[in-house]
């Protein structure tokens, strides 16, 4: 599946005043990085925003309950804590600003990974 280049052309737009955002692409979708932060997943022409601990009462007093899933091949489904972004991000920067905020501020309270061995 195609990633919606569209769709993330618009939130680098929208946040550049923030900083620079970046792609990467996997499951189908990519993810999208704010000067390194994990911010983001677009997936079948979607936007889906990073939600942790912190900001989930936010999101559900808002009504935006419902967060990302993944079905793999085995028939296995996964779901992530990243909620729908609102319908008006798509077209007010404003909008994506501010949801996006909130989205990066839980991408900077996430646990950092630890980088994977290297083989051989």
């Amino acid at each position: 599946m195609a990633v919606d280049e569209g769709l993330v052309a618009w939130v680098g737009e929208a946040l550049e005043p923030l900083g620079t955002v970046t792609m990467r692409r996997m499951m189908g979708g990519a993810v999208l990085y704010l000067d390194g932060t994990t911010f983001a997943i677009v997936h079948d022409g979607e936007l889906w925003l990073k939600a942790d601990a912190e900001s989930n009462a936010i999101w559900d007093e808002a009504g935006h309950i419902e967060r990302f899933t993944i079905t793999f091949k085995t028939g296995m489904v996964d779901s992530m804590n990243y909620r729908r972004a609102p319908s008006e991000t798509y077209d007010d920067a404003d909008a994506l600003r501010e949801w996006a905020g909130l989205a990066i501020a839980a991408g900077q309270r996430a646990p950092k990974k630890k980088p994977r061995a290297r083989k051989g």
